[in-house]
């Protein structure tokens, strides 16, 4: 059976509430889970203990028993020390859209010739 330390939604609309459960990967996300492992409330603040609650002992007991966090729960165990920092790398998230890049350009073209438009008559004074 493959395990998996996840995320299960609750809460209502606009205002979500997960539980981190030990689940078997191939039951629904909100679905049937073999333990509660924990909390995570999005809406506390960053700083607040209470953002994120984990059974320490529980979730170690399951990864060692081969249950696979996912990368979300990854990042909560790499907070608290118990899982290594993974080295994550997306080079394609922090690069601008094509329609961006085409107004950057258009950007630093006006730029330039403003730039060579204020060099010109500087350049007739001073003779």
């Amino acid at each position: 059976m493959a395990m998996k330390i996840r995320l299960a939604r609750g809460g209502s609309k606009k205002r979500p509430f997960y539980r981190i459960v030990a689940a078997d990967s191939r039951m629904p996300r909100d679905g049937r889970f073999i333990e509660k492992l924990g909390t995570y409330n999005p809406l506390l603040p960053k700083d607040s203990e209470d953002r994120v609650r984990m059974n320490i002992e529980r979730i170690q007991y399951w990864l060692s028993q081969g249950a696979q966090p996912t990368d979300r729960v990854s990042r909560f165990l790499e907070a608290a020390g118990i899982l290594e920092k993974k080295e994550r790398n997306n080079p394609k998230k922090g690069e601008p859209h094509a329609k961006t890049k085409e107004r950057m350009e258009e950007k630093a073209a006006k730029a330039a010739a403003a730039a060579e438009d204020a060099e010109a008559p500087a350049e007739e004074s001073a003779e």
